[in-house]
């Protein structure tokens, strides 16, 4: 079963954390990790880039010269887009970037990107409540004494957001970045060498990866009450005289 040092706390450094075999044991899929990391990347993009085409450009109403004696190519407006200071055609607008990536794929990816950082040893779980106050040097004490196999490169710190003062104590450190588990992507988790977590944070990672969060969520969510069937239109009884009948007894 695959494990992960403890950051923090007294005589921690020998302890270990037994993690999810069937989430951090996974074969790395590729071609769903790199699926994953486009959705994620495309759905940052704002999706502003704009321009103008001839009908928006301000001008160009009147006929540059008259059709004809000249000499010159017939022009309609000098905001042609063939003139300098005219219309673009084809030009970028306004647009979202964003496409699909199903359940299943994603959960998939995100098992493979915590599997290779198990599998590498670059995975260690922080012990948050060791941070009573927002402590820099703290914090850059607990990663220089970690020794994991991948020295180089940057660190993610993936915290729960009752883990404050551990958030506040690793944001300044250079190559760390923090986030929280609810933000972290498979694009955050492979462009960081190392990956240090906390317990709640990793509590929720295995759930979300596994898939029991949605089920949880779906649990809390009240069921929707059937549909009372509609009453049945009374039928007059036999008893009853017809509006014809009544018509007739009227005349008479």
């Amino acid at each position: 079963m695959p494990d992960a040092p403890i950051l923090g706390g007294s005589g921690s450094s020998s302890k270990k954390v037994k993690l999810d075999e069937t989430i951090f044991t996974t074969r790395f899929n590729e071609a769903l990790v790199h699926q994953s990391v486009r959705a994620e990347q495309a759905a940052r993009r704002r999706g502003t880039a704009a321009t103008k085409t001839r009908g928006m450009v301000s001008g160009g109403g009147a006929k540059p010269w008259r059709q004809k004696g000249t000499g010159r190519a017939r022009a309609g407006s000098n905001r042609s887009p063939i003139w300098t200071g005219g219309g673009t055609v084809f030009g970028p607008q306004p647009r979202s970037y964003t496409f699909k990536v199903n359940r299943k794929e994603q959960r998939a990816a995100l098992r493979s990107a915590l599997s290779l950082h198990a599998e590498r040893g670059s995975l260690a779980v922080l012990d948050a409540s060791a941070f009573s106050a927002p402590k820099t040097k703290q914090a850059f004490d607990l990663l220089d004494d970690w020794t994991p196999s991948v020295q180089a490169g940057s660190t993610l710190v993936v915290l729960a957001a009752e883990d404050a003062n551990a958030a506040l104590s690793f944001r300044n450190l250079k190559r760390v970045a923090v986030l929280t588990h609810e933000n972290v992507g498979v694009a955050d988790l492979l462009g960081a060498a190392t990956l240090v977590i906390s317990q709640p944070a990793l509590d929720a990672l295995t759930a979300r990866a596994a898939g029991s969060s949605t089920a949880a969520e779906e649990a809390e969510t009240p069921a929707a009450k059937p549909k009372e069937p509609k009453a049945a239109k009374a039928e007059p009884s036999a008893t009853e005289d017809s509006p014809a009948d009544s018509a007739e007894e009227a005349k008479a």
